[in-house]
């Protein structure tokens, strides 16, 4: 059993190496889906917040691990 859960934990951690980082991209994603759909927002502007927001959050992300490093 002990074997599964590491295989388990090995496989999504391929997918998902950061949390955090996983977690604040798919709330972007879902606040840019809601401000389209539901607000009205041209797609063209949601595209332009997707990429702004993704940067930021790979930047965010990117800050975060080079503090822990530097400790």
């Amino acid at each position: 059993m002990n074997a599964v859960r590491l295989i388990a934990r090995e496989f999504f951690g391929m997918f998902v190496d950061d949390g955090n980082l996983a977690l604040l991209a798919l709330v972007l994603v879902a606040a840019v889906v809601a401000a389209v759909k539901l607000l009205a927002l041209p797609p063209l502007i949601g595209g332009e917040l997707l990429l702004v927001g993704c940067l930021a959050v790979l930047l965010h992300s990117v800050r975060r691990a080079a503090r822990r490093t530097d400790r």
